[in-house]
C-alpha cells in the first residue's frame, strides 16, 4: 500500500490482543540494518555534576550537527555538539527566562515555547525566536497562556503552538474542567503574527475546558492537535485558522496485560480504557501515529495510527507491552496505572525506509517501527534509553535518532541524558525472551553441565515467587521453572544460583542468609542457614554469589561483616558431609566514591574461583566493574585472606555501547563452550533505567 493514501481499513483490537508472543527474537537478532546507540550525554555536563539538570524535548539544528533540549529545572536551553554523534560534546546553555517546554527549528531559527505563569489560573508565556548560531534572541512573542508543544511547517509558512494552560493536579484530584481553557496558536512567520483558534466545544470531555498537549504539522499545512485529557484529537488548517476536523481518541479493550501492582509480570488481565492521545506525529498528509499515554482516566497502553477523518486504521493492542515484556522493560509497579505509558511519537524516512519512533516514558525505551505499510506497522526493535525518554527526533540526512529523557535524580545515580543512536550494519545484542515469558532482575547465572549453548540465571527479590529461567548463549530465554515449597510457589532474595551436575539447583538468598538446595524440579529439598555468628554479623549486603565443587558449597559474602577488617569480603565452604563451615577472607578495591562488594562467585577448577567485584555507582560516576581470580589453599585455619588476580576490567565494555553504565553486574558464567558470560541485574525498573547488559567475553577462564 503506497504511503500516500488514506485508508479506511480497521485492526481489531481483540485480534491483536490475542497474540501470544511478539516478533522480538527476529527483531533483535540478524537484521542487516538496525539502529545502534552511539552515546549518552547526561545533561549536567553543561553546566556541573551537581547542578540538577533535565532533557525533555529536543530538536536538531539544520546542520544535524547540535542537538538543543529543553532543560525545564534549569529555565534554559541545552546544546551538544554531535559533530561526531559517537563523542557528543557540551555546547553550552541559554537562559530564557521561564520553563521552555518544546524547541523546534526552523531553517536556522530556534523556536522555543516558554512557560512565564505565574499560577495555573494566571497562565502566561512566549515563543522565543532565536539564531541557532549566534543565539542571540530575535524576537519575544507574547503567547497569552501557557505553552506546551511547538512545530512547524514542512512549508515554513507557519508555526503552531498548543496553548495547553494545564491544570492543577492538586485540586480536585486533577479533572477537568478547569479554566482557563487553551487553544492552538498560529504564528505566521512572514510576520510574526500571533492568531488564536478556539479549540472550545469539541470533546464530549469537558468541552469548556480543552488542553491541548501536542501538535504536528503535514505538508498541507495542516496541524494535528492532542487534547489529552478531552480525550480527542482535532485537526486545524493554519492557512485559513479553522478546525476542520475533530473526534474522539475512542476508548478501547485490550486484554493480555498486567494490572496488578504484585511483583509478578503477570499478563492476563483485561483494561478498558481511553486512549487520552499524548504525542501525536503525521506520517502521511492523510495519516498520523498517536501515543497513548493516557492521564487521569486512560491509557491503552500502546499507540495508534488515525486517518485525518479520524478513523483508527491500526492500533497496538497488547503488542507494545508485549514486547517491553519480553525485553525486560516491564515497569510492574505501574500495572495499576498506565503501565508503560507510550509518551511521544516520531517519524521519519531513513534512507528508503519511512519509520516510526514510539517513546515508553516508564519502560525507559524507544520502539522502532518500520510503516512501509501503515495499516501494519513491523516493530523492528527496541532501543534501551535512560529514564523517561520524552523527546525523539530524527535526523534522516545522517541516519540518527536522538531521544531526550527528563528524569533527573542524581541521589540514585539517574541523570537526564541526550542519547544518539544511528542506523547502521550489524545486530544488536540483547536479552530477549520468547514463548511470552517475562523477566527481569537477573541476579546470578549458571552454566548448565553438559550442554555448550545453555545458561540459567534466578530472578531476585524484585519479583515473587522466585523463577529459574533458561537461556542460550545467544541471548534468548527460552524457559521458566517456578521455586516452590511444600507445593507452593515461593520467593526468595536469590542472588546466587549454580546448576548441579547431578541435577537440581543451589540458590544463595541474601536477607534470610540460606544455602538453598533445589531438585531438578526447582522444589525446596534443603535450607542451611549461615552459622548464626557471621549470619548476626552480616550488615545490609549478604550472600552473593554460590558455587558447588564436589562435596563443598561455596558461597560470597558481598561485603565486610561485622568485626572483620574494612574492605574485605567473606567466601565460605560449607562441606555437605561434615556440615561445616570454613572462612576466607578476600581484599575488597577501593572505590572513588560509594562502596565495593563481591557479586557473583564462580568456580574455574577445584582451586581456583572468579568473581565479579564491583561498585554501587552508575553512569560516569562507575569506577569498578572487575572480574578477579584467586586460589584457595589446600588447608587453613581461621580466616586467611587470599591473593587475587585481575582477569578483566569489564567497565570498557559496559561503556562501549554508549549507553549508561549499570551499576549491578551480577551473574557471571563459564559455559559449556568454554566462553565466559556475564549480565547485569535491572532491578525490573525499580530506580534504574531498566536495561540488562549480556556479555559474551569470550575464551577468559
Amino acid at each position: 500500500m503506497s504511503l500516500r493514501r488514506s485508508t479506511s481499513a480497521v485492526v481489531s483490537v481483540v485480534a491483536l490482543a490475542a497474540v501470544g508472543s511478539v516478533p522480538a527474537a527476529a527483531a533483535a537478532h540478524g537484521r542487516a540494518d538496525s539502529f545502534h546507540r552511539l552515546a549518552t550525554f547526561p545533561a549536567y555536563l553543561n553546566s556541573s555534576v551537581d547542578d540538577t539538570a533535565a532533557a525533555e524535548i529536543s530538536t536538531v539544528t539544520e546542520d544535524g550537527r547540535t542537538v538543543v533540549y529543553t532543560d525545564s529545572p534549569g529555565k534554559r536551553l541545552g546544546f551538544v555538539d554531535i559533530t561526531d554523534p559517537a563523542r557528543p560534546a557540551a555546547a553550552g546553555t541559554l537562559a530564557v527566562g521561564g520553563e521552555p517546554t518544546s524547541v523546534a527549528h526552523l531553517g536556522r531559527l530556534l523556536l522555543a515555547g516558554v512557560n512565564t505563569r505565574a499560577s495555573f489560573t494566571d497562565p502566561s508565556g512566549k515563543l522565543l525566536v532565536i539564531d541557532s548560531v549566534t543565539r542571540k534572541v530575535l524576537r519575544d512573542i507574547d503567547l497569552g497562556g501557557q505553552p506546551d508543544s511547538v512545530a512547524v511547517a514542512p512549508s515554513g509558512r507557519y508555526v503552531a503552538v498548543a496553548i495547553e494552560n494545564e491544570r492543577d493536579e492538586d485540586v480536585n484530584d486533577g479533572a477537568v474542567p478547569q479554566a482557563p481553557a487553551g487553544w492552538l496558536a498560529v504564528i505566521d512567520t512572514r510576520s510574526w503574527k500571533v492568531s488564536r483558534v478556539s479549540l472550545s466545544g469539541l470533546s464530549d470531555v469537558a468541552p469548556t475546558d480543552p488542553e491541548p498537549e501536542y501538535v504536528s504539522v503535514n505538508s498541507r499545512d495542516e496541524a494535528v492537535v492532542s487534547l489529552q485529557e478531552n480525550n480527542h484529537l482535532a485537526v486545524v488548517s493554519l492557512r485559513s485558522k479553522t478546525v476542520i476536523s475533530d473526534f474522539s481518541a475512542g476508548s478501547v479493550k485490550v486484554s493480555g496485560v498486567d494490572t496488578l501492582d504484585d511483583d509478578q509480570i503477570s499478563p492476563t488481565g483485561t483494561i478498558t480504557a481511553k486512549r487520552e492521545p499524548d504525542g501525536v506525529a503525521w506520517i502521511t498528509d492523510d495519516l498520523f501515529a498517536a501515543a497513548n499515554e493516557g492521564d487521569y482516566e486512560g491509557g491503552s497502553r500502546g499507540w495508534s495510527i488515525f486517518s485525518r477523518s479520524g478513523k483508527v486504521v491500526w492500533d497496538a493492542g497488547n503488542t507494545l507491552e508485549r514486547i517491553a515484556v519480553a525485553h525486560g522493560h516491564y515497569p510492574d509497579k505501574r500495572s495499576d496505572a498506565k503501565g508503560i505509558e507510550p509518551e511521544n511519537v516520531a517519524f521519519a524516512r531513513i534512507g528508503k525506509v519511512p519509520y516510526v519512533f514510539v517513546n515508553s516514558e516508564r519502560g525507559n525505551f524507544t520502539a522502532v517501527y518500520d510503516v512501509s505499510n501503515p495499516v501494519k506497522p513491523r516493530f523492528q526493535q527496541l532501543l534501551p534509553t535512560t529514564n523517561g525518554p520524552e523527546g525523539v527526533v530524527a535526523v534522516p540526512s545522517r541516519g540518527l535518532v536522538v531521544v531526550s529523557s527528563e528524569e533527573e535524580d542524581a541521589s540514585i545515580g539517574i541523570r537526564g541524558t541526550v542519547q544518539v543512536f544511528g542506523l547502521g550494519a550489524g545486530s544488536p545484542s540483547q536479552l530477549v525472551s520468547k514463548k511470552g515469558i517475562p523477566w527481569g532482575a537477573l541476579s546470578a547465572l549458571s552454566a548448565v553441565p553438559g550442554r555448550r549453548d545453555r545458561l540459567a540465571s534466578v530472578t531476585d527479590a524484585v519479583y515473587t515467587p522466585t523463577r529459574i529461567l533458561g537461556l542460550s548463549t545467544g541471548g534468548v530465554i527460552d524457559s521458566a521453572l517456578t521455586v516452590t515449597k511444600d507445593g507452593a510457589p515461593v520467593g526468595y532474595d536469590a542472588e546466587g544460583l549454580v546448576v548441579r551436575k547431578q541435577g537440581g539447583y543451589w540458590l544463595a538468598v541474601e536477607g534470610s542468609e540460606l544455602l538453598v538446595r533445589l531438585n531438578a524440579r526447582a522444589e525446596v529439598q534443603e535450607e542451611i542457614p549461615l552459622p548464626a555468628d557471621v549470619a548476626a554479623a552480616i550488615t545490609s549486603n549478604g550472600l552473593e554469589g554460590i558455587a558447588e565443587v564436589g562435596t563443598s558449597v561455596w558461597v560470597a559474602v558481598q561485603r565486610a561483616i561485622k568485626g572483620d577488617p574494612a574492605n574485605t569480603a567473606r567466601i565460605g565452604r560449607y562441606d555437605t558431609v561434615t556440615k561445616t563451615w570454613s572462612w576466607l577472607l578476600y581484599p575488597l578495591d577501593t572505590a572513588p566514591a560509594g562502596w565495593v562488594g563481591l557479586s557473583e562467585l564462580v568456580a574455574v577448577d577445584a582451586n581456583t574461583f572468579a568473581v565479579i567485584e564491583r561498585d554501587n555507582q552508575r553512569g560516569p560516576l562507575a569506577a569498578i566493574k572487575k572480574i578477579y581470580t584467586f586460589d584457595v589453599p589446600a588447608t587453613w585455619t581461621g580466616t586467611p585472606t587470599v591473593r587475587k588476580k585481575l582477569v578483566k576490567d569489564l567497565l570498557p565494555l559496559l561503556k562501549a555501547d554508549g549507553g549508561w553504565v549499570q551499576d549491578k553486574v551480577e551473574g557471571l558464567a563459564i559455559a559449556g563452550d568454554g566462553r565466559t558470560y556475564a549480565v547485569t541485574d535491572n532491578d525490573g525498573l525499580d530506580d534504574a533505567t531498566g536495561e540488562t547488559v549480556f556479555l559474551n567475553l569470550g575464551r577468559l577462564l
